[in-house]
């Protein structure tokens, strides 16, 4: 069992209940799943940029990325309707503690200029959202291979009903927001 998973079972669970006095320890939120995407816009004039995309996040997340393709045609960024343009992988269970332990741990303390991530990017239902700029903060990337930085959005959903609750959940598992 991770770590992670771990430590929201013995401290998180205890505190949250403890804070907003939960009748049940089902209605605890929980972490669901995590979601990362990565929007390759130059896979329109290149296909190779999707492909170091798709191997970056299988490195990433341990796990083969989806495809994502353009639902429209947008004649001024070259687009067709159901041309490749980015690559996303859903992590549940093991992988996305494990994930998430590594971004708290490893990854985030690495972007240059670390002074928290922002607590307004929740969506008002207890799911967050993060913005990495670029790949390399993650050890599992090796430098030299990377043809191009990319950002990526890693998307954290959660049970709570509101964003308090989601805020309380992540601060616990030690998500450095910025004070």
């Amino acid at each position: 069992m991770s770590r992670f998973k771990e430590k929201y079972q013995k401290e998180v669970v205890p505190a949250l209940v403890e804070k907003f006095n939960y009748s049940s320890v089902m209605e605890v939120p929980k972490i669901e799943k995590v979601v990362i995407n990565m929007g390759v816009g130059d896979a329109v004039s290149n296909s190779k940029a999707l492909d170091s995309a798709v191997e970056e996040l299988t490195a990433l997340a341990g796990q083969k990325p989806v495809v994502t393709r353009a639902k429209k045609s947008i004649a001024g960024f070259k687009l067709r309707e159901g041309m490749p343009i980015g690559a996303k992988v859903t992590l549940r269970k093991e992988r996305m503690y494990d994930f998430l332990d590594k971004l708290v741990t490893v990854s985030l303390p690495r972007v240059r200029d670390f002074r928290g991530v922002s607590k307004k990017a929740f969506d008002g239902r207890g799911n967050y959202t993060l913005g990495v700029r670029e790949q390399l903060i993650f050890p599992e990337i090796d430098y030299d291979k990377v043809s191009k930085v990319r950002g990526m959005d890693i998307v954290v959903v959660t049970t709570a009903n509101t964003d308090e609750e989601a805020a309380e959940l992540l601060t616990l598992l030690g998500m450095p927001f910025a004070k």
